[in-house]
């Protein structure tokens, strides 16, 4: 038994638990260890082998290397170390303050080929920018095979570097290190309740001094205006909210003037904090004003960044509050939250401001759907066989039924529901519309289902007299909430096909269906409209045998060697180790400082693209202050791991995300820009980018067309093909692909490229970016077919589904997965991020923020998992072993009379099979 301050630690063969005796102490993990995950409850995560491997032992696993795990726990198994001090360590940089001692206790094992006992030894890493890496010896034990030991020792640093990492080290080359807890103090902890140092302060304990200015104005300051305490305004007519007092921050004369507190020291890296904020606003005439919580991280080898946490629109009459969440990747040397917002004049006002650890939230439970009714249409009179009855009019337009409309489905339909009785040829007419919203409508709260996807069908037709191309929607009210389910561009009498789709996860009061969109005085025509709940299973079965056409080969290995004539019935056994189907996502520079985030991307993507670093706004902010250090950083991290990326991009058509300065050139100083821009960009990273998005978003933007004419984006394509010929170039652009904007459905993006491709730009991909809702596969698959015509390769560049729902975020993730790797025109695809806050969606993350893979995660995972081959049989007598698999990397193992043989082989595309020589 060994005991440390309140703690004693029972160690043998079987077991290594610490408990504590004091009021502050609970069995498990101490309030006050610096470690994260100690016991290893979550696996290694934020532990990191040290250039070798491991893995764990669960209680249930049995005893795989000589010992058992603690009871109902877990233990680290450090395996293909080829050196001494190759063992498992921690980045506790953040966690550490200067000149206070800590304690330190390990129960460590050893396993492997030893004889006798060998010295385990506990070591700090300490990194200094500039001035390499030092060493500090903290404790080491003796440790012989079959038995659990402690090692234990003190440290204190009387400054805290760059980097402070712990690590655990010593055993011979070859010999597995087993580590079944660690814990590191701070014994000082209950010596000041205010002390602010991160070390000696409980994750979870409220991070913000004063928070309700119960200590008046104390450890708060203006941003750049002044900060005044209040126990009320206005004669009484403002009062704080909770407590006592409240503080303003006024004499604002810039949007970012506000209230601060600086809170180095007290924030942890790699962990997730719950921001909440009871503010209001005040004066200069302002009734509502956007109220934002801001991080100021400043770090030496960056400099300055700003991390948005929240927001929330503010109003002068009532308290709202303000919330948010945020983490830090790297290690910053200072920390300030404010607050932001209004316009100049108007006062902040905050009646409390507080920051936690954020706790876990257990995920919702897979939705219980009963009798979902798949491909039944829930649209009273459909078919108008009892006249329009079960319709009303929108309005104070005219509905009546009429002949001579489509009798067969509508394609998209027809892919979901297959075989099916026609339509009746009747449809509603909708005449005297005097506002583009009136048409026909039907209530159908009743008949829908939470978390169902429905598809939405129906022919529509406009009448005479419209002046240009007419928008047709069918629209659905939830609660007097606009919901698209789908659009058509009409610029003709004919008949055209509407589809979307549309899912409700809240329980609604009212939801009616209408069709609307024509101009005042435009006749519409409705058929067939059907709204009715997909099979993704039913559908997911088609796509399997589609994939096995679209990426899978018949594969003949033939073996030959000095035993060649003994092979017959010899064990072969085909593993893939990698599918060559690219998929990607995107990062960003302060997610490769997360060394938890990095070990995910590299393991489970081979692509990559830059949310924002590649971006002009990025590289050159102001004119000729140029930034391309995170590129570079973010460029070097993917060529290190052998990662291909994608340039995106090199101009945005959206003229909001275009730089000010910019936007004052004059045409000739903007013509000049884009030339330097390109010259710039193209000749630096040459031969780096695989792909480049020339000019993202041109169906949804011209800014760069209106300031310099047609002939420009003919102009950026020519001119980044001659720069860097080995790069692929695409148009990229979005809601391609789900019929829910009728600037972008497959036609019309169609229209653009042929036309680029007229004026000579050699476009040479088709990017849809995919940021997609409640997606239905026949509507997404009808959009690559048409593309497909193109003869372009088709990537999905951006893609991110939303749910709050993990299980029904993972499915629609399935649907979307599934459709491009079954379509042989998509040639790759990027996820638009996956890690929780550094996603441009809410949820629609597959890992949270500290590093837990949810459900959505899950279920991607499986699928590359799905996505792999695997073979086992033996040799025939012609000496061959025959199986279809996966395009991709391969290993196979034959095992001899004489030896075991492994080899590596590569299956590409195509259509007859494949021979692959095995020489053994």
């Amino acid at each position: 038994m060994v005991v440390r301050g309140n703690c004693f630690c029972i160690c043998d063969s079987g077991t290594c638990n610490w408990w504590f005796f004091m009021g502050n102490c609970r069995s498990g993990n101490p309030t006050d260890n610096i470690i994260v995950n100690h016991d290893f409850y979550k696996g290694l995560y934020s532990w990191h082998p040290n250039c070798c491997n491991g893995f764990i032992v669960s209680a249930n696993s049995g005893n795989r290397v000589g010992l058992s795990p603690k009871s109902g726990g877990n233990y680290a198994v450090i395996k293909n170390r080829t050196e001494h001090w190759q063992g498992l360590e921690q980045d506790i940089t953040s966690k550490i303050s200067p000149g206070s001692t800590y304690s330190v206790s390990a129960c460590v094992g050893v396993s492997g080929p030893l004889s006798g006992s060998t010295d385990v030894m506990a070591t700090l890493k300490l990194l200094n920018h500039g001035s390499g890496a030092s060493y500090m010896f903290i404790g080491k034990t003796s440790v012989s095979k079959g038995k659990w030991e402690m090692v234990e020792g003190i440290f204190s640093l009387p400054t805290v570097p760059n980097q402070v990492i712990f690590y655990l080290e010593g055993p011979p080359p070859g010999v597995e290190l087993l580590i079944d807890s660690v814990v590191i103090r701070c014994p000082s902890s209950s010596k000041s309740e205010k002390s602010t140092s991160i070390g000696c302060s409980a994750v979870g304990d409220e991070v913000i001094i004063n928070p309700q200015f119960e200590n008046g104005l104390s450890n708060w300051s203006g941003r750049g205006c002044q900060v005044v305490l209040h126990d009320s305004m206005v004669d009484g007519k403002i009062l704080p909210e909770t407590g006592k007092f409240f503080a303003s921050a006024s004499e604002r004369t810039q949007n970012w003037n506000g209230i601060q507190q600086e809170i180095t020291g007290r924030v942890q890296r790699k962990l997730a904090y719950n921001v909440t904020a009871v503010v209001r606003i005040f004066g200069n005439n302002v009734t509502t004003a956007t109220i934002q919580a801001t991080l100021w991280v400043h770090t030496p080898d960056r400099g300055e960044q700003y991390i948005g946490i929240g927001k929330v629109q503010a109003t002068d009459k009532d308290w709202v509050q303000l919330q948010g969440k945020f983490l830090l990747n790297g290690s910053p040397s200072r920390v300030i939250i404010y607050l932001e917002g209004p316009p100049p004049g108007t006062d902040i006002l905050v009646n409390a401001l507080s920051v936690k650890h954020a706790e876990k939230i257990p995920p919702l439970p897979p939705p219980i759907i009963e009798n979902p009714d798949y491909g039944v249409n829930i649209v009273t009179n459909s078919q108008l066989s009892d006249g329009t009855d079960g319709w009303f009019p929108l309005g104070n337009c005219n509905l009546s039924a009429a002949s001579g409309s489509p009798k067969i489905l509508p394609p998209m339909a027809r892919d979901s529901l297959g075989v099916h009785e026609p339509l009746s040829g009747r449809y509603i007419l909708v005449k005297n519309r005097t506002q583009t919203w009136m048409g026909p409508a039907q209530m159908i709260t009743d008949k829908l289902k939470l978390f169902l996807t429905y598809q939405v069908s129906a022919w529509v037709r406009i009448g005479s007299g419209a002046s240009g191309p007419q928008n047709v929607n069918v629209a659905l009210g939830v609660d007097n909430q606009w919901v698209n389910g789908g659009q058509a561009e009409i610029k003709d009498r004919r008949w055209h096909e509407i589809g979307g789709s549309f899912r409700i996860e809240k329980q609604p009061l009212k939801v009616m269906v209408y069709v609307q969109g024509p101009a005042a005085g435009v006749d519409l025509m409705v058929a067939g409209l059907q709204i009715f709940p997909v099979d993704r299973v039913a559908r997911f079965k088609h796509l399997a045998r589609q994939t096995d056409k679209t990426r899978k080969r018949d594969i003949i290995l033939q073996f030959s060697g000095s035993e060649s004539s003994s092979l017959f019935g010899t064990s072969v056994t085909v593993m893939q180790t990698q599918n060559s189907f690219p998929i990607g996502s995107c990062i960003n520079r302060t997610n490769i400082e997360n060394e938890d985030f990095v070990d995910f991307f590299v393991k489970n993507f081979n692509w990559a693209v830059f949310g924002n670093e590649l971006k002009w706004y990025w590289t050159e902010p102001q004119r000729g202050n140029f930034n391309y250090k995170d590129a570079d950083d973010m460029l070097a991290l993917c060529l290190n791991n052998k990662i291909e990326t994608r340039g995106h991009c090199i101009f945005w058509e959206v003229q909001s995300t275009v730089q000010q300065w910019i936007q004052a050139l004059n045409k000739n100083d903007l013509m000049k820009a884009v030339q330097n821009r390109l010259t710039g960009l193209l000749t630096r990273y040459k031969g780096k980018f695989r792909h480049y998005d020339v000019n993202n978003e041109m169906l949804h933007g011209s800014f760069y067309q209106d300031r310099l004419g047609k002939d420009i984006r003919t102009y950026m394509f020519k001119t980044a093909n001659q720069l860097d010929p080995s790069a692929t170039l695409f148009v990229n652009d979005y809601h391609v692909e789900d019929g829910t904007d009728t600037r972008s459905y497959p036609e019309k993006y169609i229209e653009q490229i042929l036309d680029l491709q007229q004026q000579g730009a050699p476009v040479g991909g088709i990017g849809i970016q995919g940021h997609i809702d409640n997606p239905v596969g026949p509507i997404v698959c009808s959009a690559l077919d048409k593309l497909g015509v193109v003869g372009l390769p088709i990537w999905f560049t951006e893609l991110d589904v939303s749910s709050l729902n993990e299980h029904i975020r993972g499915e629609d993730l399935e649907v979307m997965l599934r459709e491009a790797f079954a379509h042989p025109a998509v040639e790759g695809v990027m996820l638009w991020g996956f890690w929780e806050l550094f996603m441009s969606r809410d949820n629609a993350h597959l890992v949270d923020a500290e590093g837990e893979i949810n459900e959505a995660g899950k279920r991607f995972l499986a699928l590359k998992h799905e996505w792999l081959s695997h073979a086992h049989g033996r040799i025939d007598i012609q000496g061959q072993f025959e199986f279809r698999g996966f395009h991709g990397t391969y290993v196979v193992e034959v095992e001899t009379e004489s030896n075991k043989v492994s080899r590596t082989f590569v299956v590409d595309k195509g259509d007859s099979p494949l021979v692959v020589s095995i020489d053994l």
